[in-house]
């Protein structure tokens, strides 16, 4: 999906088209009427917190703003930018949209997260080019949304190509554009081939990925190990054996809230433990809704200056209940010592199976967690 999140926004403020809009404020940078009825909406300039751009409109993208980058950042690169709050709801609801148009017509799906599958279509005895539009035309039919869609022999060509037309672009590419396509490219755009790696492969002369295709294999197994350095070698030659995974299992589920300043789990504690309850909560209604129960509950916390802690305890039986939820992520919290001050609060739920019956689930009690007990 192209700039799937903002464009799910523009959907609802068709009046900001055209403009760049960051995705990633809070409740607080909600639009409100103005005097004159119209909406008001929020600069990036005027925002003031530790938080990161969720997702940034074309327009923006072009000032410097992408996904992932600090907001005060993002406020030097593009002050004029409207600033809007996320909505995960319906960036949800339009992911289902989307697969199921999808769907309707090529059902062999790899779902590879909320705006993205893989499809298998070696099946299909239909001309490419125009079923790749005729999938288009169905997502923005069910969506009003665009996608960009790369067809190629493997999943690894079928991912970068997709990159490459992008907004609402159809790319289709062989074998035998490799030379031409592919190779041009930075070698960065090849999805496993992280900052770290691109700045050794640039050190060593090589920043395609046609580079690395005519690079000395020796070379690159000094310096990136036998594994890795073979992995290389195989990509650069558009090479890639994973089939389309149509179907997998969910190994963990969790909720977690960064705050807006850091809090105190003693003086802040009439704030954290709602926050806590509402993960535990939510948490239980995600395991619900996706048929799991999990045995084993853990924490995660983040503290204001950087460092982590997890926690984790396993039950004697699985459970998708709120109250059980609650009470054994409260007695991994009381397992670390809270004196100082936190930035992150997390909730997961892991080795996880499917839930074979249905049962009622006992209403949850909020209680004290925090501070002094």
């Amino acid at each position: 999906m192209d700039a799937f999140y903002a464009s799910v926004e523009l959907l609802r403020y068709p009046e900001l088209r055209g403009q760049p809009v960051v995705i990633g404020g809070g409740s607080r940078h909600q639009p409100e009427p103005g005097a004159d009825g119209k909406l008001q909406f929020h600069k990036l300039r005027d925002y003031v917190g530790r938080g990161v751009v969720t997702t940034s409109t074309y327009e923006a993208r072009a000032l410097g703003v992408f996904s992932a980058m600090g907001m005060m950042k993002a406020a030097k690169l593009a002050p004029d930018a409207i600033l809007l709050p996320t909505d995960f709801e319906s960036y949800r609801h339009y992911s289902r949209l989307f697969k199921n148009a999808v769907a309707e017509i090529a059902p062999l799906i790899e779902d590879r997260g909320i705006d993205e599958i893989y499809i298998d279509l070696s099946e299909h005895t239909e001309e490419i080019r125009p079923l790749a539009q005729r999938i288009k035309d169905a997502v923005r039919a069910a969506t009003g949304l665009s996608c960009s869609i790369g067809v190629a022999p493997n999943k690894l060509l079928a991912k970068i190509c997709s990159e490459l037309d992008k907004p609402d672009g159809v790319t289709l590419i062989s074998a035998a554009d490799i030379p031409t396509r592919i190779w041009p490219l930075a070698a960065r755009k090849v999805n496993g081939i992280g900052p770290k790696a691109a700045e050794k492969l640039s050190a060593l002369g090589l920043h395609t990925i046609g580079d690395l295709a005519a690079a000395d294999p020796a070379l690159l197994q000094d310096h990136f190990g036998r594994t890795y350095s073979e992995w290389l070698m195989r990509i650069s030659h558009g090479q890639d054996e994973r089939p389309v995974v149509t179907s997998s299992e969910t190994k963990s589920i969790s909720r977690e809230s960064t705050f807006e300043r850091d809090l105190h789990a003693k003086l802040d504690r009439d704030t954290l433990t709602p926050i806590f309850t509402d993960l535990c909560v939510r948490l239980a209604g995600d395991l619900q809704r996706k048929g799991y129960v999990g045995r084993t509950i853990g924490i995660k916390l983040k503290f204001a200056d950087f460092r982590g802690v997890t926690r984790d305890l396993t039950l004697p039986d699985a459970t998708d209940d709120a109250a059980t939820i609650r009470q054994a992520a409260g007695e991994c919290l009381r397992r670390v010592t809270l004196d100082r001050r936190l930035r992150l609060l997390g909730v997961r739920v892991t080795a996880l199976s499917r839930k074979e019956l249905s049962d009622s689930s006992p209403m949850l009690a909020q209680g004290e967690l925090f501070g002094e007990e």
